[in-house]
Order: structure tokens, then C-alpha cells, then sequence
């Protein structure tokens, strides 16, 4: 009884730290601009079935695709497991699914073979990072907190994956052995080739063991489970509404600006009638920092995988530009992160001196070639060149800042009509050559 009470705390701790945390998250999220994207619910679930749910985006580069398969199946799969444990932990029970004969077998071996698979995977993953050293992830935005960030999670799949494995080898030696409840249930492909490290144990003490690895199992879990909205595996959650609310317009079109937009349809037409709010001015052209981003730009930056698909795609970043897409990601969570604590100190009016601009320079944003090498990369279709435009506008709209090079095509633009230099009237004098 004691335990079930211990276990009952720990379970309603985790579940409110982790409601509070996700609250905060749509919070921030929803200090960005409106946008809508309640369109075309067909193809939107569509591109969330393929791209996240599928992974189709992964598979592009097999090696890492598949083994990620592995380990977001067995993460999704292995928490039909979990909600076993929890039964137990709630009600003092052993196994409480076990009344589901063969099917409980099958589902406790496949358990077992896609724990092996993670526990595998997360390996090789390890090795990726620290043996072959895949240059993605020793970029320079890849720093001590991004780099331990995604140790920490894999270190503890690993744990997570083993201590499940050992637990079901004591549990099948206790079975084997008829020991108090431990009755004859399950199938054990992977951990069968454990016990014979516990075989001649004494069950007093297999006991102990086997309680003793699940507690650490489901601690893990309700620790893991928190971690996450502090982690870039966040994306575990965020990638199935970040990939519904998708931009499905071509990938080369940019957004217009509707008070640009519509003080350009009063000069061409000046009997137009403006609307009601016409005389109120725009808060800003262009993006100063994240409130005047939209909420999907927002919800991009908690989706971040920081897999470095984007920024290795980059053409800009490969030329040895400062850009990286992302870099531009991490900052704006990390401002958001910023404001988030900010309100929480000093309430939702507080504002600092700070802004994106703090976070992201102008060579950062000015090397960008707007080619979407790195949104066509993203394998959650997160968007980094749509902050990148509007932080572009900001600069040029409101602090009239352009390299030098755009300013003299901009002059050329208003003298001229055209990019080049030379006059209209003498734009075909070359065909008289």
C-alpha cells in the first residue's frame, strides 16, 4: 500500500510539473502575430500523416532515417508498456494485462525486440557524434548545452532500454521459478539471453532487483517526460501540429504585407474606399523581435530538431557564410525562452531592451539567398527562411538598413525602373551593335 501511495504522488507530481511546462509553451506561442491556417484540412493531414507520422522526410538520408525509425517507434509503441506499469504502480497489481494470453506474448516480445533496436540505434547515434564527428553537429551554434542537450537523451534511452530489459530477465527467472505472483506470462526474445547472469540467485533477492529496475524504469520515464519541453526533443510532441499547420502554398512565394498591400491599392486606385481601421498604422513592418512573429514561427522554433539538416543544405552556410537556418531557430527559442521568464517575473506587459536582432546579426540575415534548401531539408517542415524575410523587412523598412550592394540596386530601381543602370530608353541600344 505504501508504495502504491509513493507511486501515486510521484505520478500526479509529474503530470502537474509537466501541465504547468506545456502551459508556459502555448503561452509563448501565443505571443506571436495571428496567422490562419484552418485551410485545406484534407491536405494538411496529408502532409502530417507522411512527413511525421510517416517520417517520409527522414528516409532522404537512410542511415540516420531508419535508425530514427527505430527509435521513434519504439518510442511510440513501448508506451503501451508504460500504461501497464502505471496500472501496476496504481493498484498494486503484477502484469495486469497478462490475461491476454498469446497476444500478451507478442506484444511483450515485439517490446523487447524494438527495445533493442532503440537501445542499438541510440549507440550508433553516440558514435555518429562523438567518433565520427559528422560535421553537423560541431557547427559553431552547436555549443556545450545543444551538444550535452542530445547526450543526455540518448545516455538515458540507453539506461531507460536496459534497465527494461534486465527487469524482464529477473521477472522471467522469478517466473520460471514460480515465486509469489510472478506467474507464467509473456515472451522474452532479448532478455532471455540475460538470465542466466540471475539464474541461482536467491528470489528474496531477484526481488529486489526486479522491483528495484522498475522503479528506475518508470522514474525515468516521469523524469523524461518533463524534460522535454526544456529539450529540442520537445519535437517528439510538437512535430504532429508543427507538420498540420504547414505552409502549403509553393515554396518560392513569399507573403505580402496587407498594410502594404493596401496603402499600394489606394495610390493606384484613389476612389477606393479604405477600410475602417485604415488611419490606425501597422505595429511594424517586418520583425523586431519574436512578438512580431507569427504563432507558427513560434511553434517552428519549439519544434527544432537541431538535426542541422537545414543549415548543411544551406548553400549559404557551405560557401562559408556566417549563416546557419539552424542557428536562426535556436535564438528565436531562446528569445522566446527569454520573454517567457520575463513575463513570469514581471508580468505580460514587461518588455526589456532586447530584441531578435540581439540574438541574430544583420550578416546572419543578409547572406540568407532565399533558395528554401533549408525548409525542403527540415524533417518537420519547420520554415527558417519566413523569420529571415521578416527581420529583412524590419531592416529595411524601418531602420533602413540594406548592404551596400542592395542599396545601389534599390537606386537603380527607383531611377530607372529596372536593376540596371542604365535609362529605359537606352535598354535596347545593345541590339544595335
Amino acid at each position: 500500500m505504501i508504495g502504491q501511495l509513493i507511486f501515486l504522488l510521484l505520478l500526479l507530481a509529474a503530470v502537474a510539473v509537466f501541465t504547468r511546462n506545456i502551459r508556459k509553451v502555448i503561452r509563448n506561442i501565443r505571443l506571436g502575430r495571428p496567422l490562419d491556417r484552418s485551410d485545406r484540412s484534407a491536405d494538411r493531414w496529408k502532409v502530417m500523416t507522411l512527413v511525421a507520422l510517416g517520417q517520409s522526410k527522414m528516409v532522404t538520408r537512410p542511415v540516420a532515417g531508419i535508425l530514427h525509425i527505430f527509435v521513434y517507434a519504439g518510442f511510440v509503441i513501448i508506451n503501451i508498456e508504460v500504461l501497464e506499469i502505471v496500472i501496476d504502480g496504481l493498484f498494486g497489481t503484477h502484469r495486469v494485462f497478462a490475461f491476454l494470453g498469446p497476444l500478451y506474448d507478442l506484444l511483450i516480445g515485439s517490446f523487447e525486440i524494438l527495445a533493442l533496436l532503440v537501445l542499438v540505434a541510440c549507440v550508433i547515434f553516440l558514435v555518429r557524434r562523438y567518433v565520427i564527428r559528422l560535421k553537423r553537429f560541431w557547427m559553431r551554434e552547436m555549443t556545450s548545452w545543444p551538444r550535452t542537450d542530445a547526450t543526455l537523451i540518448l545516455v538515458t534511452e540507453i539506461l531507460l532500454m536496459s534497465a527494461f530489459l534486465k527487469m524482464n530477465a529477473v521477472d522471467s527467472v522469478l517466473q520460471a521459478q514460480h515465486y509469489g505472483h510472478y506467474v507464467q506470462a509473456g515472451w522474452f526474445p532479448v532478455s532471455s539471453m540475460l538470465t542466466p547472469f540471475f539464474e541461482g540467485w536467491n528470489p528474496e533477492n531477484l526481488v529486489i532487483v526486479e522491483r528495484l529496475l522498475w522503479w528506475f524504469h518508470i522514474i525515468g520515464i516521469l523524469v523524461f517526460l518533463n524534460y522535454l519541453p526544456y529539450s529540442k526533443h520537445f519535437h517528439i510532441l510538437l512535430a504532429f501540429p508543427n507538420t498540420y499547420y504547414s505552409n502549403l502554398d509553393y515554396k518560392g512565394r513569399f507573403t505580402n504585407m496587407e498594410s502594404v498591400t493596401r496603402e499600394v491599392k489606394l495610390m493606384l486606385d484613389p476612389s477606393a474606399v479604405p477600410p475602417g481601421d485604415a488611419a490606425a498604422p501597422p505595429s511594424r513592418f517586418g520583425a523586431k523581435d519574436v512578438f512580431d512573429l507569427s504563432w507558427k514561427q513560434l511553434m517552428d522554433a519549439y519544434s527544432c530538431t537541431e538535426c542541422g539538416r537545414c543549415s548543411s543544405n544551406c548553400p549559404a552556410n557551405q560557401t562559408g557564410k556566417l549563416l546557419s537556418p539552424r542557428k536562426i531557430m535556436m535564438d528565436t527559442r531562446d528569445r522566446l525562452e527569454e520573454v517567457g521568464k520575463n513575463i513570469d517575473r514581471n508580468g505580460p506587459e514587461f518588455r526589456d531592451d532586447k530584441s531578435l536582432l540581439n540574438y541574430i546579426s544583420e550578416e546572419e540575415l543578409w547572406a540568407c539567398t532565399s533558395c528554401n534548401a533549408c525548409t525542403e531539408a527540415c524533417p518537420v517542415n519547420i520554415d527558417p527562411l519566413s523569420i529571415i524575410v521578416d527581420m529583412r523587412r524590419y531592416l529595411v523598412m524601418e531602420e533602413s538598413k540594406v548592404p551596400q550592394e542592395l542599396a545601389g540596386m534599390f537606386n537603380k530601381v527607383e531611377n530607372n525602373g529596372a536593376p540596371w543602370q542604365f535609362a529605359q530608353a537606352d535598354r535596347f541600344n545593345w541590339a544595335n551593335d
